[in-house]
């Protein structure tokens, strides 16, 4: 008699893109038909777009943490740790454990799902001295850091000290960076009024990006729109403008001012994974070039998608490929989970394709702006189409009840203003919460996959 072993599918990544296709692949799929893995750090999807509102303290990080363990009806088997390779030849991905151990997890069909990791650039002192807002951990981070900014400059008799405790600077002016300025500064604005020796007047918040406009995805109109609403709250707009260096207490900028500040927040922009430069294929601008099924050309039973992977936009046309945002990633993933079935069966896949259903930006309080179906929107009407978007999409409904009871706590009785303890330990910066050295290069990984000792490893 003959063994005859399932096949195996290995997902790797959590996020939007890779826990919808698992989703999809355990309901379509018979227990007996394929073994399921999915590789990630977290057992949980982060719901992404809301990253701000933790660090503002509206909502609670596990509001937004929703776990991949709690329904007992799943049967993927979920290995705790990080893709840091991928030979395709031998259809293996090496994988670093939670233990720090490195494994071969050996596939028949893989799904490139693993994200992507904040863009930063050659500038001195910024991974030293930046925080990112890219993980549950940076943003509760930053809220315990802003807050002990409040605490230190009202414990010093420094003037000087004082002001820069009580400066802040946001670097990117995309939806994150935007977010991120517009939530922070409504917090410190609400805290401040708890602490009498602070002059109000002294908090001041700095939002810049390199480019000419803010938010350009959202319209000239929408974009003058909420760069108004920061200006009417104090925050200080500067488009065209980056950081030419980074230090512990002070920031200088590309056009020659330099901010005495703590506090330098950077949201320019992500990158893909370094998981896809193991690869060894053809990229577009970092990201895996894929065809409109979303499969690596010339490797039958590859996949990548998300924010990792360049899938053409066929709404659009031309050499357009799909923006990395939410809506694009869930539906890839479920589109990539009937593609993987369709090969396991021997059927014929279907490509991709979805018209962009529009934007939401939550500035917090009652101001917002968002474009849903092209229409533009401002004030509470943008802020409930927002909210009621972001609301929908959560996918369980334990997060929908956190999110509205944290949502309506907030309105109803405001911030206490705690903070939990972090700036106990050492500080954490930028470089510190998304671990970019830990991959292999391709030759690495060819020698580990082949038995050779990797050096370093």
């Amino acid at each position: 008699m003959t063994n005859v072993t399932r096949p195996r599918i290995l997902v790797v990544g959590a996020g939007f893109a890779g826990v919808e296709c698992v989703r999809r692949l355990e309901r379509m799929l018979s227990p007996g038909e394929a073994d399921l893995t999915l590789v990630t750090p977290f057992s949980y999807q982060l719901y992404l777009p809301l990253l701000p509102q933790v660090a503002s303290g509206v909502l609670t990080p596990q509001s937004i943490a929703l776990s991949l363990r709690r329904s007992r009806k799943y049967r993927t088997r979920i290995i705790p740790g990080g893709a840091i390779g991928v030979d395709l030849k031998s259809k293996v991905c090496v994988i670093r454990t939670i233990t720090d151990e490195m494994v071969n997890e050996p596939y028949d069909y893989i799904v490139l799902a693993p994200g992507s990791v904040t863009r930063t650039f050659d500038i001195p002192g910024l991974t030293d001295n930046a925080f990112g807002m890219k993980t549950l951990a940076e943003a509760a981070y930053i809220r315990d850091h802003v807050i002990s900014q409040l605490d230190l400059a009202d414990a010093s008799n420094d003037p000087a000290e004082r002001a820069a405790r009580l400066q802040f600077v946001v670097v990117g002016g995309g939806y994150a960076g935007t977010e991120t300025a517009a939530c922070l500064q409504l917090l410190t604005c609400n805290a401040v009024k708890r602490y009498p020796r602070l002059d109000p007047k002294l908090i001041r918040w700095h939002l810049i990006d390199i480019a000419p406009k803010l938010m350009p995805e959202l319209g000239d109109k929408l974009g003058r729109s909420a760069q108004e609403v920061l200006r009417k709250r104090g925050i200080e707009v500067s488009l065209g403008v980056s950081i030419e260096k980074a230090g512990p207490t002070e920031v200088t900028f590309t056009d020659g001012r330099v901010v005495p500040t703590h506090t330098l927040i950077w949201t320019a922009g992500v990158v893909a994974s370094p998981l896809i430069a193991t690869l060894g294929a053809e990229t577009v601008r970092g990201r895996l070039a894929v065809n409109p099924e979303m499969n690596l050309p010339g490797h039958d039973g590859v996949f990548a998608l998300g924010d990792s992977a360049a899938v053409p936009d066929l709404a659009k046309g031309g050499d357009a490929v799909c923006p990395p945002t939410a809506q694009h990633a869930m539906r890839q993933g479920r589109v990539v989970a009937d593609n993987v079935i369709a090969t396991l069966r021997g059927q014929a896949m279907r490509p991709y394709e979805h018209k962009d259903l529009g934007l939401v930006v939550d500035l917090g309080g009652k101001d917002a702006v968002s474009k849903p179906l092209g229409i533009e929107l401002r004030g509470l009407p943008a802020q409930a189409v927002a909210r009621g978007y972001h609301w929908s999409a959560l996918r369980t409904g334990v997060a929908k009840t956190r999110v509205l009871t944290n949502w309506t706590l907030n309105a109803l009785a405001g911030d206490d203003f705690v903070r939990t303890g972090f700036q106990a330990r050492r500080p954490a910066k930028l470089k510190d919460f998304e671990y970019t050295d830990t991959y292999l290069t391709p030759e690495q990984v060819r020698k580990r996959v082949e038995g050779a000792e990797v050096p370093g490893q």
